[in-house]
Parts: C-alpha cells; sequence; structure tokens
C-alpha cells in the first residue's frame, strides 16, 4: 500500500513538473471558432502581439483575451508575443513551482500559434512577492524568455540585417519607488540598481545602426486613464522622455493602465498602452495628444515594416476597435 501511494506520488509529481514546463497545445483557433475578422498584415513585416495586466486564474476576461490573441497571432503568423508587467495577480509568484504558472499563463494561453517565444516585463504586482522567479522560469519553459530584470532584443524585419528593430524591456518598479524616496527592501530593489538601468538603458538606445527603436515598460509616460494626473506618471514622464527624445525611439509600450490607447503628443515617440489582458477600467481621452483610448480588455498588434508600423487594437469579442499606422 505504501509502495503503490509512493508511486502515485512520483508519477503526480512528474505530470506536475512537465505540465508547469509548458501544457498541452490547442488548435490556433482557440475557444471559439474563426480567425479576427478584417485583421490586416504588412508584407515583408516582423508581426507580434502586445498585452498586458493579465494573470488572473482566467477571469475577467482572460481566456477570452487569449483566445483572441491565439487567432490574431496565427493570423499574422506572429514570431513572438510581449508581456506589458504585472504578469500574475494579485501578488506574483513566489516561485517557479507556484501553481500560477498554471492556472494563469500555461493552461490559458494554449493556442499553437502563442507558443512561441513571450518576452515580459515586471510589474509592480510581480513585485510583491518573488520577482527573481519569473527570470528563472525562463529555465525551465521552451517560450518563457526574461534573461534579466531588463534586458534588450534586437530583430531583424524578414531576415535583413539592415533593417534591424530594438526593444529594451525595462524594469520600472525600480525606478518608480526610486522617484518615490524613502526605504526600499533591498533583496527586491538592490543599492543602486534604479542608475544603473538607466546607464544601460542609454548604452542600448545609442545605437544608430537599427531602423526602428523601441522601449517596453510596464508604468506609462503618458496616459489618459486613472493615474493621468499622478505623480508617479509625472516622475515617469520626467525620467524617459528626455531619454527618448535624446536617442530618437519611435515608440514606447507600456501596461499598468487597465485599458487600451495610442498617445501621440509633439516629437517623435509613439505610446501605446495595453493593459487590459483580463480588467478594464474606466478611461477617457485628453485634450491633446490621445487619439484613442478604450475601456475594454482586449490586447493589441504590432506588424512592423521597412518604414511602417501598423498597430491594431482588437477587443476581447474579436474586434478591431482602433488600426493606426506609424510612418517612419
Amino acid at each position: 500500500m505504501i509502495r503503490k501511494t509512493l508511486l502515485l506520488f512520483v508519477s503526480l509529481l512528474m505530470v506536475t513538473v512537465v505540465t508547469n514546463a509548458q501544457a498541452p497545445v490547442v488548435s490556433d483557433l482557440g475557444y471559439r471558432g474563426g480567425s479576427i475578422p478584417n485583421l490586416k498584415k504588412l508584407p515583408n513585416a516582423l508581426h507580434f502581439v502586445v498585452f498586458g495586466d493579465w494573470g488572473r486564474n482566467g477571469e475577467n476576461y482572460q481566456k477570452e483575451v487569449a483566445a483572441g490573441m491565439g487567432k490574431a497571432a496565427h493570423d499574422l503568423d506572429a514570431q513572438f508575443v510581449i508581456a506589458t508587467g504585472d504578469n500574475f495577480y494579485p501578488y506574483g509568484v513566489n516561485s517557479t513551482q507556484d501553481y500560477h504558472w498554471i492556472s494563469s499563463f500555461e493552461t490559458i494561453y494554449r493556442a499553437q500559434s502563442l507558443h512561441v517565444k513571450w518576452y515580459p516585463v515586471l510589474g509592480n504586482h510581480d513585485y510583491i512577492s518573488n520577482p527573481q522567479a519569473q527570470v528563472e522560469y525562463s529555465k525551465i519553459s521552451s517560450r518563457w524568455t526574461m534573461p534579466a530584470r531588463y534586458y534588450s532584443k534586437k530583430f531583424y524585419i524578414n531576415g535583413d540585417t539592415s533593417l534591424g528593430v530594438l526593444i529594451a524591456f525595462l524594469d520600472t518598479d525600480p525606478l518608480e519607488k526610486k522617484m518615490r524616496g524613502g526605504n526600499l527592501d533591498s533583496a527586491k530593489y538592490p543599492t543602486g540598481g534604479a542608475e544603473a538601468q538607466i546607464a544601460w538603458l542609454e548604452s542600448m538606445l545609442n545605437d544608430n545602426t537599427v531602423k526602428w527603436k523601441m522601449v517596453v515598460g510596464h508604468h506609462p509616460v503618458y496616459t489618459g486613464g486613472w493615474r493621468y494626473n499622478s505623480p508617479d506618471t509625472k516622475n515617469m514622464h520626467d525620467l524617459l522622455e528626455p531619454l527618448f527624445k535624446k536617442y530618437n525611439v519611435d515608440v514606447y509600450i507600456a501596461g499598468h493602465e487597465h485599458h487600451l490607447e495610442y498617445y501621440k503628443p509633439e516629437g517623435r515617440t509613439h505610446y501605446v498602452i495595453s493593459g487590459a489582458g483580463s480588467e478594464a477600467r474606466p478611461a477617457f481621452v485628453k485634450p491633446t495628444g490621445s487619439h484613442f483610448i478604450a475601456a475594454q480588455q482586449g490586447f493589441c498588434t504590432f506588424s512592423v515594416s521597412r518604414d511602417n508600423i501598423l498597430v491594431q487594437f482588437i477587443n476581447y469579442k474579436d474586434e478591431i476597435i482602433k488600426s493606426l499606422m506609424i510612418v517612419k
């Protein structure tokens, strides 16, 4: 009897480990048949999906958004997925074996088209428990790709090495906490870490060999949502926008605000918020700069070509609610 019980326990443990690394896939058509009506695909382009603020055990329309993402990724033949932070609610994950990995990630984003590389950043909720666990999960997952708390990756449009797309993935929570002042948990926020990250960002952006420069971070620089007038948003604006102007950054992608938004102030940089992967909150259009905002669960897609970027915002009903073209 003891032997049988032990064998059963070992078998269940093995199943759990395998599932935790990668869940079985399902059809690209997801949980509802069909594809995204009228979704456009630029020829000879780099395609990817962007969403954020999502891990809620499938609740708050997370499953519906995931199904739409699977369809859009299939239609575009997307090369990767970007997650803009607050990956697991409400307290992040404790370890690489936290059940959240199964209930909020592996068993939710199961479409074959979503079994590509995922490039996440950390959000403020991810810092509540063990942010380093999300870095460590990269070692056991075939798609979760977070080599460090901040990192960069260079992609090439249609395989052309003369058409590079540089994406810098920031860890904005330490930056926000640093600007707030006060004492920080040295285990989660190493001393001097914020300054080191900014120096690193400048070194990454000082690359004039690429065609496009993009930055991804959890906290927005502009927003027409709840935090439009908060000190934290102003601090992030005052810290990052001068760097974006100095180094000619084309696009900044954020989450944190639970809506979809496109904001374009004067200057070169375009600002996109995609933080409605599960919950949606009230939002409004500011008098200037905000060209689109929607308080709906959803995500967006990017198609990056030589001279243009097509951004399409899609809600949880598989409806394209906004399309826009960024011209180089």
